[in-house]
């Protein structure tokens, strides 16, 4: 399979102005793995060059499906198989949109790939400990964040450091917490032990 052949299967299911595929309503048949990795900075390489084209790369990631700790590529006939090194999305920008009050503040992340979220559930950020080629020497969880279905960004270094600066800190014997208020949900963005 080639990402020609790919890409031409998927024309028309994807556009700015058109919800996602559905692709969880797709069973194709497996067809194999492509050389095709999402690395760890987010970038997204074919046959070990990376894929240039900001259109060419949201267009895949619209058809991204995730099974179990696999994750594929599909259309309504093919399915092939894909590496992702940590996460398929990178969370690369943030803002607060401000309520009527504090309590009604909203954070909504941007990924690599332009696909906006807006942290208002509980399940949406976890806490897990990164890639050991990204860790810091104790190896402290960092949040990740669910962009859909089963698929999560990690946060960029520099969108999380500006994030912690937002943060309201919670010392105990323990050490301290930073922590987050979106949709009047808190949201623990990490700690650090004394």
């Amino acid at each position: 399979m080639d990402l020609t052949r790919f890409q031409q299967q998927l024309k028309g299911t994807s556009s700015k102005a058109r919800p996602l595929p559905p692709v969880e309503q797709w069973n194709p048949d497996f067809c194999g793995d492509i050389n095709l990795t999402i690395a760890l900075d987010g970038r997204w390489f074919y046959e070990g060059s990376p894929i240039g084209r900001a259109s060419l790369v949201q267009l895949f990631a619209s058809v991204l499906k995730r099974e179990g700790d696999k994750y594929f590529l599909v259309t309504p006939v093919e399915k092939v198989g894909i590496t992702v090194e940590d996460t398929p999305f990178l969370v690369t920008q943030w803002h607060r949109e401000e309520g009527e009050s504090a309590s009604d503040n909203t954070y909504v992340f941007t990924t690599q790939t332009g696909d906006i979220v807006r942290l208002e559930r509980a399940d949406q950020l976890e806490l897990r400990v990164p890639p050991k080629a990204i860790q810091d020497p104790e190896a402290t969880p960092i949040p990740y964040l669910c962009v859909r279905r089963n698929l999560w960004a990690r946060l960029h270094q520099n969108a999380y450091y500006q994030l912690l600066e937002q943060a309201d800190e919670k010392p105990d014997e323990a050490g301290t917490q930073f922590s987050i208020q979106s949709n009047g949900i808190t949201f623990i963005l990490g700690e650090v032990s004394n």
